[in-house]
C-alpha cells in the first residue's frame, strides 16, 4: 500500500500502524496536521487537543505508565512548556511506548525563535530520531515505539518545517491499524515516584541506558554510510541530508537518523575512511560539537550553515568554498518596485476593532501569540510586546509593578487564555496588580488553522463537549469587573476599555466575535461606499481592512475609499468609523 503523504501525515499513519492508543497535543505550526490526521483513526486511537503542551505531555505520560502506547506532538517552543514533566519522565522511564514529536521551525516561518530541540533531547537524555523525508517519518515512528519500550525511554522525533510540509510517496507496507497490546499495569512506586532516594537510582540507570542505546545506534540501519569519493566525507542528518545529496552527490556521506545518543563508533569509523570531514546540519552545531569533542578534526569553512533554514544555494556556496568547481550562488533579490504583501487580519475579523480602539485610546498593549499579533503593525500600531503563550498578562503586571503609568492592557486569544492565561490573571489578582486583560474570543484556535478548544463545544474527534465560559473563570479567580462586549461594536468597546484601564482595579473583558472563516457565517449583507458622501478623510483606512481599497485621489495623498465585495465580510466596523455616513450595508 502506497500513499503520497507529507511527513506530518506519515507520522500519523506510523503511529496508527504502531498501535498508538492515546495521543494528546496542542496545535502549533508546523506540527498541527499530525494529530488532525491521527484523529481520523478514531476506531483505534483516542486523540485530543489538550489546553497546553505540558498537559498534553502529562496525558501521554499517564497513558504510557498505564502500559499503552502514547504520543504527544508540538512545535519546538511547545516543548519548552512541556519540559518539566519530560525531564522527570526520562528518569522514571516509559512502560508503554512514548513518542514525542518536536517540529522545529528553522527560518522562523511561523515562530518567534528558531531553537534547535536536539539540544533539549540530549539535555533530557531522551532517544532522538531525525527523519529526512516522509518514508523515514513513517518508518521511524513505528521504530520509535519499539525503541521506547525496549529501553523504557521517551523517544523524540525531530521534524522541521520542510520535512513536516513536504510530501513524497510512502510505502505503508501491510497497513492495518490496530491498538497495540497494553502492558499490564503494576504498581511500583520506586519507578513512578522519583523522590530523592529513588531518583538517585534512576539517574544512574539513565547513564547505563544511554550507553546501551549508543551501542545499538552504532549498528542501527537508521544510520548509514553512502560510499563515494573519499576526498570529503559529509556527516549530516534530517533534511540537510537531502541538500548534501543534491550538491555533493559524488562524495561519501554518513547519514544519521538516530542522533542521540550519537553513534560515536560509527562516526569514528567514517572519519577514518575519508580525507576531510565536513559536518552539515540545520541550526545548531549539535553533531559537530560532539564530533570535535571526540578529538576528530572537522574541516572549517566560512559558509554560514547554522542560522536560518538551509537550502541548496547555501550548500552550493559551501561547495564553491571547499572545491571551487561551481559558481557562488547569488542571494535571491526582490524587485524593489514590487509592493510588499505582509500578512493582515482577515476582513471582518473582530480583533481589528479591539486594536483600532486600543490604538485610539493610546494604550500600552502587551500582546501574545496568535493571529492578533498582527495588531502590532500599521495602520493599527496597537501592540508593544509579544514573548510567548500567556506572557501578555505577566508582562502587563510587571509593567505596573515597575511603576509605568498610563493605560496598560494585556491582550490574548481565547485558546491562549485556556493555554496559559488563567494562571496569569490569578497571579495578578493574588498579588494585587490591577491588570486589564482583554480576551479576544473568536471561539476557535485561529492561527494554526481553526482547531477546537474548551470554548468551542467540540473535541478534536468531533464529539460534543462542554463549553467553558471565560467569564466564569475570571469570576472564580476573584475578578469583580468582568464584562463581555461585541468586538464589532466600536463605541461600546471604547467605553468599556477606557473605563477598565482608567480604574485602578483588575478587569477582564471578553471581546466576542466569532471567526468568520471558521464559523462560516452567512453574510447578512456587504458594505458599500456612497462616493458622493465620501470626503476622502482616510479614517476608514486606519482600520487596515483588506476589503477597503483606494479609489479616486481627490488631493495629493487623500483617496476616496472603495470596498471590494469579494473580500467584505459585512462586519460594519468601517461604517462606525466614517463620520459622514458614506458607508452603508446593502443586501
Amino acid at each position: 500500500m502506497k500513499k503520497f503523504l507529507s511527513a506530518n501525515e506519515a507520522v500519523a499513519h506510523g503511529a496508527a500502524q504502531a498501535g498508538c492508543i492515546v495521543a494528546s497535543a496542542y496545535p502549533g505550526t508546523p506540527s498541527t496536521e499530525i494529530l488532525e490526521n491521527l484523529a481520523k483513526f478514531k476506531a483505534t486511537v483516542k486523540c485530543e487537543w489538550a489546553v497546553n503542551e505540558k498537559v498534553a505531555m502529562e496525558t501521554a505520560i499517564g497513558a504510557s505508565m498505564a502500559g499503552a502506547r502514547a504520543m504527544t506532538t508540538m512545535k519546538h517552543v511547545g516543548l519548552n512548556v512541556a519540559m518539566d514533566p519530560l525531564m522527570t519522565f526520562t528518569y522514571v522511564g516509559a512502560t508503554g511506548g512514548m513518542v514525542i514529536i518536536s517540529a522545529d521551525d528553522p527560518g522562523m516561518h511561523s515562530s518567534q525563535n528558531e531553537q534547535d530541540n536536539r539540544n533539549l533531547a540530549k539535555f533530557a537524555r531522551a532517544l532522538l530520531l531525525e527523519p529526512a523525508d516522509s518514508q523515514e517519518a513513517y518508518d521511524m515512528t513505528i521504530k520509535a515505539f519499539e525503541l521506547s519500550e525496549k529501553y523504557e525511554v521517551p523517544v523524540i522525533i525531530r521534524l522541521t518545517t520542510r520535512t513536516s510540509h513536504s510530501s513524497s510517496l510512502v510505502d505503508l507496507g501491510d497497513f492495518n491499524p490496530a491498538p497495540h497490546e497494553v502492558i499490564p499495569y503494576v504498581k511500583n512506586i520506586k519507578k513512578t515516584i522519583p523522590v530523592p532516594m529513588f531518583a538517585r537510582g534512576h539517574r544512574l540507570n539513565a547513564e547505563k541506558r544511554t550507553a546501551a542505546m549508543e551501542a545499538e545506534s552504532n549498528e542501527s540501519p537508521l544510520n548509514k554510510i553512502i560510499e563515494g569519493k573519499k576526498e570529503f566525507g559529509f556527516v549530516t542528518s534530517a533534511v540537510a541530508y537531502q541538500y548534501v545529496k543534491e550538491i555533493f552527490p559524488e562524495y561519501s556521506i554518513l547519514k544519521l537518523g538516530w542522533t542521540n545518543p550519537m553513534p560515536k563508533a560509527l562516526v569514528k569509523k567514517f572519519a577514518d575512511s575519508v580525507e576531510k570531514l565536513v559536518v552539515v546540519e540545520e541550526l545548531d552545531p549539535f553533531l559537530e560539537d560532539q564530533i570535535k569533542a571526540m578529538g576528530l578534526k572537522v574541516t572549517p569553512h566560512t559558509t554560514e550553515l547554522n542560522i536560518f533554514e538551509l537550502n541548496a544555494d547555501r550548500l552550493q556556496n559551501l561547495r564553491h568554498e571547499l572545491i571551487g568547481d561551481v559558481p557562488e550562488a547569488k542571494a535571491a533579490t526582490t524587485d524593489p518596485t514590487l509592493p510588499t504583501r505582509p500578512p493582515v487580519l482577515c476582513a471582518g475579523c473582530g480583533h481589528r476593532g479591539v486594536f483600532y480602539t486600543l490604538s485610539k485610546l493610546k494604550a500600552t498593549v502587551t500582546g501574545d501569540i496568535g493571529c492578533y499579533t498582527l495588531g502590532a503593525f500599521p495602520p493599527l500600531n496597537a501592540m508593544d510586546s509579544t514573548i510567548c503563550m500567556g506572557a501578555s498578562i505577566g508582562n502587563a503586571a510587571g509593567m505596573k509593578k515597575a511603576g509605568k503609568t498610563g493605560r496598560i492592557c494585556a491582550v490574548l486569544g481565547d485558546s491562549t487564555f485556556f493555554h496559559s492565561g488563567i494562571t496569569g490573571i490569578l497571579s495578578a489578582h493574588y498579588n494585587g496588580t490591577p491588570v486589564t486583560t482583554v480576551v479576544l474570543d473568536n471561539r476557535i484556535t485561529g492561527m494554526t488553522g481553526h482547531q477546537d478548544n474548551p470554548g468551542s463545544g467540540k473535541t478534536l474527534q468531533g464529539d460534543e463537549a462542554p463549553v467553558t465560559d471565560i467569564m466564569d473563570i475570571a469570576k472564580a479567580c476573584g475578578y469583580k469587573k468582568v464584562v463581555k462586549v461585541s468586538a464589532d461594536d466600536l463605541s461600546e468597546l471604547e467605553k468599556v476599555l477606557a473605563d477598565a484601564m482608567d480604574n485602578d482595579e483588575g478587569a477582564l473583558i471578553v471581546a466576542y466575535a466569532p471567526c468568520r472563516i471558521a464559523a462560516k457565517l452567512t453574510k447578512e449583507g456587504l458594505c458599500e461606499t456612497d462616493s458622493e458622501k465620501c470626503k476622502a478623510c482616510g479614517a476608514c483606512f486606519k482600520l487596515g481592512c483588506p476589503a477597503i481599497t483606494r479609489g479616486e485621489e481627490v488631493r495629493p495623498g487623500f483617496f476616496k475609499m472603495k470596498i471590494d465585495p469579494t473580500l467584505c465580510a459585512g462586519c460594519k466596523q468601517c461604517s462606525q468609523v466614517c463620520k459622514f455616513g458614506a458607508i452603508k450595508r446593502i443586501r
